[in-house]
């Protein structure tokens, strides 16, 4: 059964009538399905005009769950959202990227999600909504595992929601991979930073993905990059003992070894990319 609401409530009960899977751009769903044909309806909601805009109001910014990571790239989003539009500009081809959607990325939970450690860095909520009404929780608690979310079978994600604040900060996203593009993670870094007006940093985020069965912040590393006012200092606050909380794992793209090498070249760099470009910034 395919179904095609052209509301939201439509969608929502739908959902809690037939239950089934939602569809947003497809670009997970049906590659996972190979030659599977489905047993359950299939209910899109990729036309959905309540899950596709990407507004800025008083206090947050909110990404429509539908928006499609081409329409992310294209948005006119503050400096704290450059680490998401590049990690945006990383997944899969332009194709891609023109029919897959942020909340689709969300739900399929993949710990090579690209999407989830930039989002992590600006504090990104999760709004659901069900027959029940409007939920929120932090996008840490909402990615459980491997796959696995706090999704009711009866909701639907409609959008991601960041603080109007985290857009002042200075972001960078880098990813590893056997080649440059049109691949999966081997290890993914996203930083975000706010720098004091005496030249030194003030707070620090970071978050690693590929390195565990969800994308992580580091809060060690972050609190011990407080008061940095160089790339030598930071180089020497960025040590493997920081990285705690990663559980790697070996696969047929690296071993847990080199992906744990691999995560602590990464966040030195970007930290200190971060670190310079907010220098060049406070110069002009």
């Amino acid at each position: 059964m395919f179904l095609q609401p052209a509301t939201l409530n439509a969608a929502i009960d739908l959902l809690a009538q037939h239950g089934g899977k939602l569809l947003a751009g497809g670009t997970d769903i049906f590659p996972a399905l190979g030659q599977t044909a489905l047993a359950s309806p299939m209910i899109d909601i990729s036309r959905l005009p309540e899950l596709c805009a990407i507004t800025t109001g008083a206090d947050t910014i909110r990404l429509g769950a539908g928006a499609t990571w081409s329409e992310i790239v294209a948005a006119p989003l503050p400096a704290g959202f450059d680490a998401l539009k590049a990690a945006a500009r990383e997944i899969g081809s332009i194709q891609i990227q023109n029919r897959g959607t942020i909340g689709g990325n969300l739900c399929n939970a993949s710990p090579a999600a690209d999407s989830v450690p930039p989002l992590l860095t600006l504090d990104a909520r999760v709004e659901l909504v069900s027959p029940r009404g409007m939920r929120e929780m932090p996008l840490s608690a909402f990615i459980r595992g491997n796959r696995q979310t706090a999704l009711a079978a009866d909701e639907i994600v409609t959008a991601v929601l960041v603080p109007r604040e985290n857009g002042d900060f200075i972001s960078h996203f880098s990813k590893l991979g056997a080649r440059r593009y049109l691949v999966i993670s081997i290890a993914m870094i996203a930083v975000a930073l706010k720098r004091a007006a005496d030249g030194a940093i003030a707070q620090a985020r970071i978050a690693i993905g590929s390195c565990s069965a969800v994308a992580l912040r580091l809060p060690e590393l972050e609190a011990a990059l407080v008061g940095c006012r160089s790339v030598t200092d930071i180089a020497t606050r960025v040590t493997i003992a920081r990285l705690g909380g990663l559980s790697p794992i070996d696969d047929v793209r690296a071993s847990a070894g080199y992906r744990r090498d691999a995560a602590l070249i990464l966040v030195r760099r970007a930290v200190q990319d971060c670190f310079e470009k907010r220098t060049a910034t406070v110069g002009r």
